[in-house]
C-alpha cells in the first residue's frame, strides 16, 4: 500500500465515521469507518518505515588514490610547438 492509498483510506474512514448519517441493516457504518482509519494508519506507518529503510541502505563510496606521490603532488604536462603529439 502506498502512502497516498493510506491517506485515502484514512479520509474515507473519517467520512464514514463522522459525516455519514444513515443506517444499513446489519452493518454499523461508524465501525467500518474506524476500521478503515486504523488500516490506513497502519499502512501509512509501514510506508514511511519502508522509505526510511531503503534510504538508509544506500551508500556512497569515495575512492582515493593509492600512490602517495599522486595524492600530494599534482602532475602538470607541458607541450611545445615542436613536440610530436
Amino acid at each position: 500500500m502506498t502512502i497516498a492509498g493510506s491517506i485515502i483510506l484514512i479520509m474515507l474512514g473519517a467520512i464514514l465515521t463522522w459525516a455519514v448519517d444513515f443506517a444499513v441493516a446489519g452493518v454499523d457504518i461508524q465501525v467500518i469507518g474506524v476500521i478503515l482509519m486504523l488500516g490506513g494508519l497502519a499502512g501509512l506507518l509501514f510506508g514511511i518505515w519502508r522509505l526510511s529503510t531503503v534510504r538508509r541502505a544506500t551508500t556512497v563510496r569515495t575512492v582515493e588514490p593509492t600512490d602517495e606521490v599522486i595524492r600530494h603532488h599534482p602532475v602538470y604536462e607541458e607541450r611545445r610547438d615542436t613536440d610530436a603529439f
